[in-house]
């Protein structure tokens, strides 16, 4: 399994990687020398979004599609992500700027 994943820097930048074992990467960005200079020198970083993918072509693939994507883009992907998890689970993500109708509805402020 292979996956494609978004890191928030300390800059509030994002960066695009792909890895077959995400946690090691992970702790590669945020503590050692080796590794993406674009992280090294913007540590600590979090993750914020993940893709699995069963071969290494396919999350090459998506990794070259996202580094295509500009910030806002990949933002909006992060954001439907977490709704998308809140769903699951049951809990809801806050959203500045829209508020929750009586009947249900909701409209952006």
């Amino acid at each position: 399994m292979f996956l494609v994943y978004i890191l928030e820097c300390s800059d509030g930048s994002l960066y695009v990687g792909c890895t077959n074992d995400l946690e090691r990467r992970l702790n590669q960005h945020n503590n050692f020398k080796s590794g993406a200079h674009y992280t090294k020198i913007r540590r600590p970083v979090t993750l914020k979004y993940s893709e699995k993918f069963p071969t290494l072509k396919e999350a090459r693939k998506r990794e070259a599609e996202l580094k295509k994507w500009n910030r806002n883009k990949k933002i909006e992907l992060i954001k439907k992500k977490e709704l998308n998890r809140s769903e699951e689970i049951g809990t809801e993500v806050s959203r500045p700027n829209v508020l929750k109708l009586k009947d249900g509805g909701e409209k952006r402020n």
